[in-house]
């Protein structure tokens, strides 16, 4: 039997994590599994021996899979096998990839695969919380180079005290729930959800994963030195010519500062007079009828790096952005709500040239979604999807599919608004944001047409949220640095962090950070935080002069719906044999019925278009639950006639006996002389049978009781 390697990190709560490598998928550069109770995840990369031509960036490719065999669970669907990837394994994979892209040296261009896979899985344990350390482990233990380790963990706020990586119970009763990627020095990565915690709250909180952190990364450091893995593989990706670098500094540099310093707020003239500028340099250098052929790639990269110095030296020195902003101040907002007369609820928001047109649609439990992970099996009655055309930029291309982009842009809009929804709504909420123009923060305008969108369809939101991306400059000799608000897309891709902060006026509910540079301080962290908080308060009262709060009504074309609760064990009556019961209600009375058993009640929830449907259902299911009470007048229907009587049906499913002598004052000799089949009258019920539960009804004693005609008297 092979003896693997094995690292065990202490938690310090007497919990474990255990590294072990050099037993599974050997032929891989780099293989581990980390354990922690059951939860086992499988990591492996592998990373190609030499780059492709012209590849001029990381190729990097993630993939979080879940096995359900990890759970002892079959697939669901025909081909019972794992298919696409679900939601949930896209935005894990996605927290590894944002993780560990900005550490691969600059010039590492070589097709670069991480795979993780849960292979074993504990119900308390959560894998996402792991996912990050094993990918990093991986690497570790391989030849290819990396400017890591890193880890990361969740912390999680219960009951006033942060935990790290707590387990699936702790984690529901959780008011702040974040995971930060770092390595021994920097955090590189926070993503997470929060109920209106402060600032100060959640720079805590990070400080709290970091120290976590640190101990996983040089559990790491010290495994590679056991197994001899530090040294890495030799590798040369790119062809250079410092001459021609120099060349293209010297002669285009002037001209991109005085581009990036034209305070031009229209982006697609600035690419252009950008573009402008290498097109010369090569027209110049070399001309059409010149036999040398102009390195038109070396060239471009050679300029991306000019173009990125001078915009980033413009705001650093000039004080002033690529569209003449201050630092902190917020492009000029325009929104209206009800702007799409069909949907239940809709508003459009614009932020200079950033636009969602988003639309809320109300509905019934029959809507939610059922969610069929590894390890979630439930479902969800608040959806947002999020949808990003290529002609939002202008771009000329087919939309094929839901990239990963989009869903984890609409997850951040999801978690900032989640919380913000009533307590047991009664509807199922589907929010879309269609992305109709985009130049910095889609994922923030989403946040705010959504809340927007919520109000104008009367969902009573506790309170409005919205969003803001926050950039950064830093100049490392020198020591500049300069927090920007509200990024343009230019100023996500030159400069060095994307941090989004989503909350209300009392708090934060979401963030996302990305950071791209070495050495960042809480100092600097913490500016960010309070510049986005004073953002966001500027935004929300931009939204508040468009609508202040839900209307008072939905909109008459939303569906209106009623709950009340009705005993456990008359659901059956309800619901009648095969459905009978219900889908006749349903069907007479133009209404949509779910009942859903919670403990000892049934939760009833009526819905349809108007009122006067939705209270016929409501007596006809009512009628069927009630319990029949003695002395209690019924208007019921003669079912059927027997010699002694006949049996009326005083409720739904409830039939009673009116004997022949209870029918009226005068001596009947048939039923049928007073009482036909499918007859209705009015009855009393004037005894329950305590042993049998039989009813028993009297007509007789609702109809006046004839006058005795005196004997005459004999003389």
């Amino acid at each position: 039997m092979i003896k693997p390697f094995e690292k065990v990190i202490e938690l310090g709560d007497g919990r474990t994590i255990t590294i072990e490598t050099g037993k599974l998928a050997k032929q891989a550069d780099g293989s581990v599994v980390v354990k922690m109770g059951n939860t086992y995840l499988l990591a492996t990369v592998v990373s190609a021996k030499e780059a492709k031509p012209d590849v001029d960036f990381m190729p990097l490719t993630v993939e979080y899979k879940e096995k359900y065999a990890a759970v002892g669970r079959f697939p669901g669907g025909f081909q019972k096998r794992e298919a696409r990837p679900s939601d949930y394994e896209i935005l894990v994979s996605r927290l590894i990839d944002r993780a560990l892209r900005p550490l691969f040296p600059d010039d590492y261009h070589a097709d670069t695969f991480v795979t993780v896979n849960l292979i074993s899985a504990d119900d308390e344990i959560l894998p996402d919380q792991l996912a990050g350390l094993a990918a990093s482990a991986c690497l570790a233990v391989s030849d290819i180079p990396f400017n890591g380790p890193i880890s990361e963990v969740r912390v999680a706020r219960v009951g006033g005290e942060l935990l790290v990586n707590p387990t699936a119970t702790q984690l529901k009763e959780a008011d702040m729930d974040i995971i930060v990627a770092a390595t021994l020095e920097n955090i590189m990565m926070v993503e997470g959800e929060m109920s209106e915690v402060s600032e100060a709250e959640l720079l805590e909180a990070m400080k709290v994963a970091h120290d976590a952190i640190k101990v996983q990364c040089q559990a790491q450091i010290e495994m590679m030195e056991a197994l001899g893995k530090t040294e890495k593989r030799e590798y040369c990706h790119e062809e250079n010519d410092e001459e021609l670098e120099k060349k293209v500094w010297e002669a285009t540099y002037d001209k991109a500062y005085a581009v990036a310093k034209s305070a031009n707020p229209n982006k697609h003239e600035r690419i252009d007079a950008f573009g402008a500028i290498v097109d010369e340099f090569i027209a110049e250098n070399y001309p059409e009828d010149s036999e040398e052929e102009a390195p038109v790639g070396l060239i471009k990269k050679y300029y991306h790096d000019v173009e990125k110095e001078a915009v980033r030296k413009v705001v650093l020195d000039e004080k002033f952005r690529l569209d003449g902003r201050k630092t902190n101040e917020i492009r000029p907002i325009w929104s209206e709500v009800d702007y799409l007369p069909g949907p239940h609820g809709s508003a459009v928001f614009t932020r200079g040239e950033t636009q969602s047109l988003t639309t809320v649609t109300l509905g019934t439990k029959l809507d939610e979604k059922l969610i069929d992970d590894v390890m979630n099996k439930s479902y969800e009655r608040f959806l947002l999807h999020y949808n990003f055309p290529p002609f939002s930029t202008g771009d000329a291309r087919p939309a094929r599919g839901i990239s990963r982009r989009e869903i984890g842009h609409g997850n951040l809009a999801f978690r900032a608004l989640k919380r913000m929804l009533p307590e047991n709504y009664a509807y199922t909420v589907r929010i879309v944001s269609d992305i109709l123009e985009s130049n910095g923060s889609s994922s923030m305008a989403t946040v705010c047409a959504g809340t927007l969108a919520l109000m104008d369809a009367g969902v009573p939101v506790k309170k409005p949220v919205s969003g803001i991306a926050m950039g950064l400059i830093t100049d490392k000799e020198s020591g500049k640095f300069a927090v920007l608000s509200d990024i343009l897309g230019d100023e996500d891709h030159l400069g060095d962090m994307d941090f989004k902060v989503t909350g209300t006026r009392d708090g934060i509910t979401a963030t996302q950070m990305d950071i791209k540079v070495d050495g960042l301080s809480y100092e600097v962290l913490e500016q960010a935080l309070n510049q986005a908080k004073a953002g966001r308060m500027h935004i929300l009262d931009k939204l508040e002069e468009t609508i202040t709060e839900p209307r008072e009504d939905y909109k008459p074309h939303a569906p209106r719906i009623v709950n009340f609760d009705i005993p456990k064990d008359m659901i059956g009556s309800v619901i009648g044999p095969g459905g009978k019961i219900i889908q006749e209600i349903q069907a007479t009375t133009e209404t949509v019925i779910t009942i859903e058993e919670e403990g000892n009640i049934g939760k009833v929830a009526i819905s349809a278009s108007n009122k006067a449907s939705i209270d016929a259902a409501v007596a006809k299911v009512k009628a069927i639950v009630a319990v029949p009470e003695v002395g209690e007048v019924y208007r019921g229907k003669v079912k059927s006639i027997v010699p002694f009587g006949a049996f009326v049906e005083i409720l739904p499913g409830k039939d009673g006996l009116l004997h022949i002598s209870e029918i009226e004052w005068r001596r009947l000799e048939k039923v049928e002389d007073a009482l036909k089949e499918g007859e209705e009258v009015e009855v009393k019920l004037i005894e329950v049978d305590q042993r049998t539960g039989k009813l028993k009804l009297s007509r007789k004693v609702l109809l006046p009781k004839p006058e005795r005609k005196e004997k005459p008297k004999k003389d």
